[in-house]
């Protein structure tokens, strides 16, 4: 029930700005009922809705693995640190398949997976 609840509140939250955006973000990394995956499906929809809603996205390559990390276990008190961490590291170049893929490779190193390497796809 807890759930159902959570998630009713996050779909009424505003998502407009980027701080709106943000306060959304940590809301749903939160909410994640599932340990394994959690992080990768939220930064993909940051993504997005930071593209749809503000013409940019993250350049996550330049996010420090244990920064960001840090900054996320302390958003659910003080969200300031995360904010700080995505917006510095924000671009327009939402085409950019090198950004795209990097940050996919971003994702998972935060989580611990090294095994495959986007620049050895073909």
């Amino acid at each position: 029930m807890y759930l159902a609840q959570s998630l009713e509140y996050i779909d009424n939250l505003a998502q407009n700005t980027f701080d709106e955006i943000i306060e959304k973000y940590v809301e749903m990394n939160i909410a994640h009922p599932f340990r394994e995956g959690n992080g990768r499906a939220t930064r993909i929809w940051l993504d997005l809705i930071l593209k749809k809603q503000l013409g940019k996205v993250v350049d996550w390559k330049i996010i420090d693995k244990e920064d960001y990390l840090l900054a996320m276990e302390r958003s659910p008190i003080k969200n300031v640190e995360i904010k700080e961490l995505i917006r510095a590291a924000l671009t327009t170049e939402v085409n950019n398949r090198e950004i795209y893929m990097k940050g996919i490779d971003a994702s998972y190193n935060y989580e611990g997976y090294f095994s495959y390497n986007t620049n050895e796809l073909k």
